[in-house]
């Protein structure tokens, strides 16, 4: 009897695997006397009759659905099995893992700047984060006319909405329009507040959101560029140590490169002392040219002579006559 009682029975359990469903239902069954419910980890089953919620179950394991599973039921629990009778019931199971999803602008969204009579459009990226939160509600909401319910559900309602946050939260007073990165946080957390309360609607929510990056037009990209590389110029001497030390840290053909700007470094140094010691001569009376001997009560100044001989261009090392050609050099 009992062998012929097994030939009705059925397992109730989730058939489909794929990673991004978030409930799947089963439906259009009859359970019949001696089936079995398989709750896997991660998952919640929801028993529903006449499509309403009989009870909710999320202990992971098997479970005899006449003995275990019946008597815990609302309107079923006094239910009895026939001899070729079952319930007519749905079985809706619920993925309770949390999905991550990345996200991004469709189109650049046009936030008001000063003096941009259309705004200032700017592109975002990111990733958020969602769970199941209220069965009941998403029950209610969504699956009662649903089969399934995909990751790709939830992120074409969250895209839906994402613009009008992102405007309204980067258009807030003291944000800087030109350097949104530094306010990402502040940002992506106001926008986390306000998604959450959008989708626990459906009896989602969001437990995170972030903003990985913000893009400009190309022309402000290209204006920023410049403007980096001008403020890294203007300090002259730490472009070329820095300069310098890459070059010199990547050995081999660098070596090469390392020991040219080590030159060139060493050239506008010599060149800027140089430049440095005319300035002084011409602004030093002392270092200006010493007068000629004077004679003082019979004695003569010694005063130093040229350091060429003019006749030949021989150094004259202080002589009084040159060495290569006789010619004197002082009186």
């Amino acid at each position: 009897m009992a062998l012929f009682q097994n030939q009705f029975s059925n397992v109730v359990e989730w058939e489909e695997y794929r990673e991004d469903v978030i409930f799947w239902k089963w439906a259009n069954r009859e359970i019949k006397r001696g089936s079995r419910l398989i709750i896997r980890q991660g998952q919640d089953a929801v028993f529903l009759y006449n499509g309403k919620v009989e009870g909710i179950f999320e202990d992971e394991g098997s479970f005899d659905i006449e003995s275990d599973i019946i008597p815990f039921l609302s309107t079923l629990k006094g239910f009895r099995f026939g001899f070729n009778s079952g319930i007519r019931a749905e079985v809706l199971f619920i993925n309770t893992k949390e999905f991550t999803v990345k996200w991004g602008t469709k189109n650049p969204i046009a936030i008001p700047a000063p003096g941009l009579p259309g705004g200032m459009p700017i592109r975002s990226f990111g990733t958020f984060s969602f769970k199941v939160a209220d069965h009941d509600c998403l029950i209610d909401k969504v699956a009662g006319v649903k089969a399934q319910y995909l990751v790709e559900d939830v992120k074409e309602r969250v895209v839906a909405v994402l613009d009008q946050l992102l405007m309204k939260w980067i258009s807030q007073e003291g944000k800087d329009l030109f350097n949104l990165q530094a306010n990402a946080f502040q940002i992506a957390g106001g926008i986390q507040e306000d998604l959450d309360m959008q989708m626990a609607k459906i009896g989602l929510s969001i437990t995170n959101f972030t903003i990985s990056s913000f893009t400009y037009p190309q022309e402000v990209q290209q204006m920023q560029t410049r403007a980096a590389s001008q403020s890294m110029i203007g300090d002259l001497n730490r472009y070329q140590q820095m300069a310098m030390t890459d070059a010199m840290a990547q050995g081999g053909s660098g070596s090469r490169l390392g020991a040219d700007m080590a030159n060139m470094q060493m050239g506008m140094m010599m060149g800027q002392q140089m430049m440095a010691q005319m300035q002084n001569m011409s602004g030093n009376p002392q270092m200006q040219a010493q007068p000629a001997p004077q004679n003082h009560g019979g004695t003569m100044q010694q005063t130093a002579g040229p350091r060429f001989c003019p006749n030949c261009g021989t150094p004259t090392t202080g002589s009084r006559f040159c060495p290569q050609c006789g010619n004197q050099l002082l009186p």
